[in-house]
């Protein structure tokens, strides 16, 4: 957390423009060039459903291939929203990453998929992934089974972004266990906020028993509306619990992302001027900054 907050009090600040959590917004520069070194591995969790997730990780993915990162987004949810979200029919589909944790003769190659926008591309998933759960139970290393099957294609990639289901079983303290760390879309509305502290329970144990390294990149308010008192009083106390581990970048609601979503395209293909890609490319420029080396 130090680290973070260290880089962020180092940006120059934009005048004295105050942003939507009530901090000065920072001015975050231009994406340099990759690292060039193995994959950071983000996982987006929250065990409530609708919070925008899979939003998040198609736009926040596709942002961050446009700024020149090569990205694998890892659908690991049985519901393959961000499968049907990029425009592939889920149910259709011979291999997916079911395949990949099930079966030992099934590499990523063999899943694959090549999105429409470049430097993007994805490990669909499907609802078999469903019984993946109960199959693992017995399985050896059970936590780590994520983290092995993406372990030969790290250095394939600059980013890769793991869409959690909305639980915290077994699927879920895989992709902790595969992660560098974690980033949680928060819809900016109080039953939101319940379930946080229970997530934190769950990562502060992924990080005592089988991945010592993991960090909580940031909390990220999404379907967010200025215009309601309610929006902003649940923003200021995620700022207030969470201090500088909020990020700056807040995602407004605007139609445009369901749009997006009907049409599988990233909303930064989309409707590349609007509002709600603009925000994307500003937190994918936040991401870099809060992820050294990316």
């Amino acid at each position: 957390m130090n680290q973070h907050r260290d880089l962020l009090s180092e940006l120059p600040s934009a005048g004295a423009e105050i942003g939507p959590t009530g901090r000065p917004m920072p001015e975050f520069p231009a994406a340099g060039p990759p690292s060039g070194g193995p994959a950071y591995v983000i996982a987006l969790c929250n065990q409530k459903g609708g919070v925008g997730k899979t939003t998040t990780a198609i736009n926040l993915g596709a942002a961050l291939a446009e700024a020149g990162r090569r990205v694998l987004l890892v659908d690991f949810d049985p519901q393959a929203s961000l499968t049907v979200g990029l425009g592939f029919p889920a149910h259709d589909l011979e291999a997916t990453v079911y395949h990949l944790l099930m079966h030992d003769d099934v590499d990523v190659p063999d899943v694959l998929l090549k999105t429409r926008t470049a430097n993007l591309h994805l490990l669909p998933s499907s609802i078999d992934l469903s019984g993946a759960e109960m199959s693992l139970v017995h399985e050896v290393g059970r936590e780590q089974t994520l983290a092995r099957m993406l372990r030969p294609v790290l250095n394939d990639y600059d980013v890769i972004l793991i869409d959690c289901q909305p639980s915290l079983g077994l699927l879920a303290v895989n992709a902790l266990t595969a992660s560098d760390g974690v980033l949680i879309p928060l819809e900016c509305e109080y039953f939101a906020l319940r379930g946080v502290a229970l997530l934190k329970e769950t990562i502060e144990k992924v990080r005592q028993r089988t991945n010592f390294d993991l960090d909580i990149i940031g909390l990220l308010g999404t379907m967010y509306d200025s215009r309601t008192l309610h929006s902003r009083e649940v923003l200021q106390t995620l700022v207030d619990g969470w201090g500088d581990k909020v990020f700056h970048t807040v995602i407004r609601r605007t139609v445009k992302f369901s749009d997006a979503t009907v049409a599988g395209e990233p909303i930064t293909d989309f409707a590349p001027e609007s509002k709600g890609a603009e925000a994307y490319r500003q937190l994918a420029r936040e991401v870099l900054v809060r992820c050294p080396g990316v």
